[in-house]
């Protein structure tokens, strides 16, 4: 029987987007259905397969979208919401084979259910790129995501804690304004694509917050102290307000933790 720690693996070595997509629903599907063991004799890439296109830029390179009245700028809103969610099927899949022994199968359940959803969540902006006369690939994106990743390849708690916990909260903050821009440019169609991923980042932060708890537990340590300390080791850049407080404490995710910490940069 094929283990889920080869399945994870097989996602993150496709380097085609239909194709990691269609690994990612298999995954998926064959661990719900009982066809993967959970067994982890598979080891995770350090980078995931990357397609030609698109050109991947430091964040610091990459060019201004403008606001989302006009069509070219709402493309590249989608294009660069769309290369987030193609990493994110990596993210979600990675931290299952790479951590998955450390803790009790209902982690694979989490994961898989997060890794399924990304995979959606990009088909659907893939889908309208395509609808508006664009593809995924035809604009730069960057790879700060991934970055994390590889800055948090040792320590299951510390992945938790920027990926889910920062970065996907992070989306969190900022998915309101920028359904209401979109409603207000007339692309209701678009608008409706992120409020339904907004409802389930919100799941998928709560489930990295749910895990990082438990871990902390596990070991005994102050889980609000162990996050701040991880965030200032293993993030680069700032948590920057405002928050959306009320969507971070549906999340599991209060004030308490991020407050402290609001504006700091972090190198």
């Amino acid at each position: 029987m094929t283990s889920i720690a080869q399945a994870c693996r097989r996602v993150l070595l496709s380097a085609d987007p239909r194709i990691k997509v269609k690994a990612a629903r298999a995954a998926a599907r064959d661990w719900r259905s009982g066809r993967l063991a959970a067994r982890f004799d598979a080891p995770m890439p350090d980078r995931p397969a990357r397609p030609e296109r698109p050109e991947l830029l430091p964040p610091s390179r990459m060019p201004k979208r403008g606001r989302a009245g006009s069509e070219r700028s709402r493309i590249a809103l989608l294009h660069a919401l769309a290369h987030i969610e193609f990493v994110a099927i990596d993210l979600a899949f990675d931290p299952i084979g790479r951590f998955g022994a450390r803790f009790p199968t209902a982690f694979i359940d989490d994961w898989i259910s997060v890794g399924a959803d990304e995979a959606m969540h990009f088909a659907l902006l893939e889908r309208r790129l395509h609808a508006l006369g664009s593809r995924y690939g035809g604009l730069p994106a960057h790879d700060g995501l991934w970055q994390a990743a590889e800055a948090t390849a040792h320590d299951p708690l510390a992945r938790l804690a920027v990926v889910p916990m920062v970065l996907e909260a992070r989306g969190l903050d900022v998915s309101p304004a920028t359904i209401g821009a979109l409603e207000r440019a007339g692309d209701h169609r678009s608008a409706a694509i992120l409020a339904r991923i907004y409802r389930d980042e919100i799941r998928h932060v709560g489930s990295g917050t749910r895990w990082f708890r438990a871990g902390c537990e596990a070991q005994g340590l102050d889980i609000v102290a162990h996050w701040q300390r991880l965030i200032r080791t293993h993030f680069r850049g700032s948590l920057k307000p405002p928050f959306n407080d009320s969507a971070r404490d549906e999340a599991g995710l209060p004030r308490e933790f991020y407050a402290g910490l609001a504006g700091v940069e972090f190198h």
